[in-house]
């Protein structure tokens, strides 16, 4: 896995827990930063890297862009993009 890889699961992995605490935390988390570090770490992606991923990324389907990114692609539901 690429550093830049690395870095963006790092962030998905944030995201994910930050959602799942927001039930039960007060004040709830401010999940802005979260996306735009994610867009940003997205762009830098070498145009040769993994075209799913980088579909995923501009999708913004991030649950699916992290299970790509464990190794269990196989996880995800086949999506409406065809």
């Amino acid at each position: 896995m690429e550093q830049i890889e690395k870095e963006i699961l790092q962030a998905l992995d944030e995201l994910d827990s930050a959602v799942r605490l927001m039930p039960t935390v007060e004040p709830k988390a401010n999940l802005l930063p979260l996306f735009q570090r994610i867009d940003d770490l997205s762009q830098q992606l070498p145009k040769q890297a993994n075209p799913e991923l980088q579909h995923y990324l501009a999708r913004k389907s991030y649950e699916k862009a992290r299970l790509l990114l464990r190794q269990q692609g196989a996880k995800n539901a086949r999506g409406s993009c065809g």
